[in-house]
């Protein structure tokens, strides 16, 4: 189908202030840019606690995290790592979107204010990401570990998962991927298709990965393209992807994997939704459903466990 009548809205907006696109501005623009979206987005569901918290990462960093508590009793405990190309992003801008997860799901969600580039470059991310998961497993241990994340944030969810599978923990109940960087190659069909070339195309994405992987013979290790990765043994999943996005096809293949591997996997394509649609919360109406089938498809694991 066509683009949804609300994200065309969108975008001709946004035309008419006549932006630059993102890889012509620096990391900071771009970052300031993502904090004007806050306003838009609006206060999130109350929650009966909001606690930011510093944990130590394995170089003694302290990486600030958000844990917001929907109820005297959660059900789970989930990590959530944004998205924003590992350069953009903060618990800010993805307070409003994490208190609907937590609200909808019955769980404690934790937001990490990961390291970003071109500042801290890969490792960094990843490294941030696996001491999060490892002290939340640690500070929750009487609750189901899920983990989750929107597009770079989803390839990090992919990625720890991956890891907690090798290691042998810590053990997680679930993982949700929203339209997740999976790989490396920006050639592939939907990476070329002139209709996908939205807030998010192909540029931007050989932007991204310039700074957050400026070696490029990093980019086949699967703590950064998880599609390269081994995913038997990994958590059941659910992958959320949208219609009009460069990153459709390489989270079709990575669903796909999950599935020959024998891992229980259930996908989406929202039809007529962009890249970025999941966080437009208040901003795009696909954003409500995509939360609502989100928090359908965790609250339905955690019933079965």
């Amino acid at each position: 189908m066509s683009l949804d009548e609300a994200t065309t809205g969108f975008l001709a907006k946004a035309a008419e202030g006549g932006g630059r696109p993102l890889y012509e501005m620096t990391p900071d623009e771009v970052r300031a840019m993502n904090d004007g979206f806050i306003e838009l987005y609006g206060p999130g569901p109350q929650m009966a606690a909001v606690e930011d918290v510093a944990v130590v990462a394995s170089d003694g960093y302290p990486i600030p995290v958000r844990v917001l508590t929907p109820s005297d009793s959660p059900r789970g405990v989930l990590v959530y790592y944004h998205g924003g190309g590992w350069v953009v992003g903060n618990p800010d801008q993805f307070d409003t979107l994490a208190r609907q997860l937590a609200a909808g799901t019955g769980c404690t969600v934790v937001l990490p204010d990961y390291r970003l580039a071109p500042e801290n470059i890969y490792p960094t991310a990843a490294d941030d990401a696996w001491d999060v998961l490892n002290w939340t497993a640690k500070q929750f241990p009487d609750l189901p570990l899920l983990v989750s994340g929107d597009s770079s944030g989803g390839n990090l969810a992919a990625v720890v998962a991956q890891q907690a599978a090798r290691a042998g923990g810590p053990e997680i109940a679930f993982q949700a991927l929203v339209y997740p960087v999976t790989d490396s190659d920006t050639e592939n069909a939907t990476y070329l298709d002139p209709a996908n070339q939205l807030m998010l195309d192909k540029k931007a994405m050989d932007w991204f990965w310039d700074l957050y992987t400026p070696d490029k013979s990093t980019r086949s290790n699967p703590n950064v393209s998880p599609l390269q990765g081994d995913v038997v043994g990994t958590a059941p999943a659910v992958v959320l992807l949208a219609e009009y996005d460069v990153l459709r096809a390489e989270g079709e293949a990575y669903a796909a994997k999950l599935e020959a591997a024998g891992v229980p996997v259930q996908m989406r394509v929202f039809d007529g939704q962009m890249h970025g649609f999941f966080q437009f919360v208040n901003i795009l109406p696909g954003s409500a459903a995509g939360v609502e089938y989100f928090s359908t498809a965790i609250t339905r694991h955690l019933d079965s466990l």
